[in-house]
């Protein structure tokens, strides 16, 4: 059997990281040197202790690889796993509250309100930013003010080439935090989950994946239609989960703007829409509040009233019982293997019969995590007729 799509997609990177990771002494007291996902060479005297986390949503990768406490080696972070995700940050402070109640909010790295002189006054080592935003991050001379600062900055990946990217980011923060044997157990399980897809998938001939359309933060804004996105994130979920993306046949582009009337001569046989607990800081939004604390009955008034907007309500998804809502978080986030099985359910009903995402999820818990799973990750609209 040939190797599966997902595994020729990122064999390579993998190649060159495990490389690296069999290189790596046990006991990490002299100089560390990893390659990160930007590529840049990054040394360190000795493992980093203190470290600033340019988007708080990094601690869905960070906790997993850790058998201590994951705030451990954290002095910071910008606040948006608290503005986007307040479900998963309340799992964080009932787990650890003294923990995340001295964290420092560095505000955006990427705006003026993040501050060089706090990361310098924390005595940071080490400042964790994502892959796609080195430019901006050049640009607006953040990069260069950190280097005079003497803070090193190493980029991950888990957003925009999340399948591709999410080994080697694994694999070098396993180093950084020097948790490498628990990195080799989650991304052994991490594989192993992904290839239940996979490995099926590779199969299915091109002709028999469903046309998908992704509703990127549906709801997030009233009275428009759509974001989505091209062969990247959620987008390239639905390709690994064997369906066609129809973003994708518009743009080779991390985000794509689509129209309702595209979407309606598309006439997709799946819609899926992500959301989150966006609520408490966006009031006004009619997303599917989706998360740890998700209510059933809140959320099934809301994704039937998306399904039943003016122009969807005749689409054959929603009349099928085809329109989906998703975790929104699952997009940039080392879980996105959940969303992977989930999908290819949606899609491939008969071929994933024995699937049980959610028993996946559990697991995840139970091995990787410091609290249960509970609450509500997706659903589908109960329209079919």
């Amino acid at each position: 059997m040939s190797l599966s799509t997902f595994t020729r997609g990122f064999l390579g990177a993998v190649t060159a990281s495990v490389i690296m990771f069999a290189q790596a002494s046990e006991v990490q007291a002299e100089a560390l040197t990893v390659t990160d996902i930007a590529g840049r060479t990054v040394t360190f005297d000795e493992l980093p202790d203190k470290i600033v986390l340019g988007e708080g949503r990094m601690m869905y990768g960070i906790t997993p690889l850790t058998t201590r406490n994951p705030f451990e080696k954290i002095v910071g972070w910008n606040n948006d796993l608290i503005l986007y995700d307040p479900d998963g940050f309340r799992q964080f402070e009932n787990a650890f509250p003294e923990d995340t109640a001295r964290l420092i909010n560095f505000g955006n790295p990427y705006a003026g309100d993040f501050s060089i002189e706090a990361i310098l006054e924390a005595d940071a080592d080490l400042v964790l930013l994502e892959s796609g935003s080195l430019f901006k991050a050049e640009e607006t001379g953040l990069m260069e003010k950190l280097s005079i600062a003497g803070v090193q900055v190493a980029f991950v990946d888990f957003r925009r080439n999340a399948t591709e990217n999410v080994v080697p980011s694994l694999l070098m923060l396993g180093r950084i935090l020097g948790e490498e044997k628990r990195a080799a157990e989650f991304i052994d399980f991490y594989m192993a989950q992904m290839r239940k897809v996979t490995n099926i998938i590779d199969q299915i001939p091109a002709d028999e994946r469903p046309m998908v359309v992704v509703e990127n933060a549906a709801g997030w804004q009233t009275d428009f239609c759509c974001w989505s996105f091209g062969p990247y994130n959620y987008g390239r979920f639905v390709e690994l989960a064997g369906g066609t993306n129809y973003a994708s046949t518009l743009a080779n582009a991390y985000s794509v703007t689509l129209s309702l009337e595209g979407v309606i001569e598309a006439n997709p046989t799946h819609i899926v829409a992500t959301g989150a607990n966006w609520a408490e800081n966006r009031p006004e939004v009619t997303s599917v509040l989706l998360g740890y604390d998700a209510q059933e009955d809140v959320n099934r008034e809301r994704i039937e009233a998306l399904a039943a907007r003016a122009g969807f309500s005749d689409l054959d998804a929603v009349k099928e019982g085809n329109y989906h809502a998703i975790f929104h978080q699952f997009y940039n986030s080392p879980y996105h293997f959940v969303a992977i099985q989930q999908l290819a359910k949606w899609f491939h009903p008969d071929d994933f019969e024995d699937l049980d995402p959610w028993g996946t999820f559990e697991e995840l818990h139970d091995r990787f995590l410091p609290f249960d799973a509970q609450g509500t990750f997706w659903m589908s609209a109960n329209r079919a007729g």
